[in-house]
């Protein structure tokens, strides 16, 4: 994104679906403050609205692991079905959260030519062996960001982070990696990580700060599951030279201020 001399860069913010429905009044009328003051672009999950909607979403059958022990929703065109419903739901409520709050806003969807995905992993482990398998899913490979560029003070783009692959499929992709990528193709300033969790844990404490290439040996080590992920997604977005990643569970200023929350940097 550009900016001129009377806007501050971007900050990207990925709402996590496990944490929307905690998110309160208070919340939201700091976000709001925060957005009359800076470009904003809200990326959102739905993992629990997802999990809400039919109970086969919350069976460990519905998600692989790669040969590499990434995990990975299996994704099948009635899958997409339902993120496509929860995703819409979910849209319509944060974007009331903000009207009520003063602020305009937009709702894109990464599949309307937003967000670019790579190939998906044919390989996953099923009943302790791998097998070859058709999933719907792809990383993120690159982001149109003309359709982002309408983020200012006062007005909000909120994206659904679905795919369309080099098959002109639409597909799922992550939505940590998707905010990830679109940090860093915005040149924003910070990626922020809204989650169910306070801080990156280690041995039970937590995390204050941490660079990069420590950041990826612990993704590799002691992290698992949806932490995992998130490392894996802010080493991508300080790959892509965006400032600094926060990962918390508190309001965007306290995260901001390092009051609370794990900071991940380049160096």
């Amino acid at each position: 994104m550009s900016t001129t001399p009377h806007q501050p860069p971007a900050i990207v913010v990925k709402l996590g679906g496990s944490c929307l429905d905690s998110l309160n009044g208070p919340w939201w009328d700091d976000l709001a403050r925060l957005g009359q003051e800076r470009p904003l672009v809200l990326v959102h999950g739905w993992s629990r609205p997802l999990q809400r909607l039919d109970s086969r979403h919350r069976q460990p059958e519905a998600i692989l692991r790669d040969r590499y022990g990434n995990q990975s929703r299996w994704t099948t065109p009635k899958v997409l079905d339902d993120i496509r419903t929860v995703s819409t739901a979910l849209s319509e409520e944060i974007l009331e959260e903000l009207h009520q709050r003063a602020m305009t806003t937009e709702r894109l969807l990464g599949s309307d030519g937003v967000i670019s995905a790579g190939p998906a992993e044919r390989l996953w482990w099923q009943d302790h062996q791998l097998i070859e398998l058709d999933n719907l899913v792809g990383p993120p490979t690159s982001v149109n960001t003309a359709p982002l560029k309408h983020a200012r003070p006062g007005h909000i783009p909120l994206l659904t982070p679905l795919a369309r692959n080099t098959a002109g499929q639409e597909v799922n992709t992550d939505a940590d990696r998707a905010a990830a990528a679109v940090a860093g193709a915005l040149r924003a300033a910070e990626l922020v990580v809204v989650t169910n969790v306070s801080h990156l844990m280690v041995d039970g404490k937590p995390v204050r700060r941490v660079a990069a290439q420590t950041a990826t040996r612990l993704r590799d080590t002691v992290a698992t599951d949806g932490m995992r992920k998130k490392l894996r997604a802010a080493c991508e977005a300080l790959a892509q030279n965006v400032e600094r990643v926060i990962i918390g569970n508190a309001p965007l200023t306290a995260l901001l201020t390092a009051r609370t929350g794990t900071i991940i940097t380049r160096d």
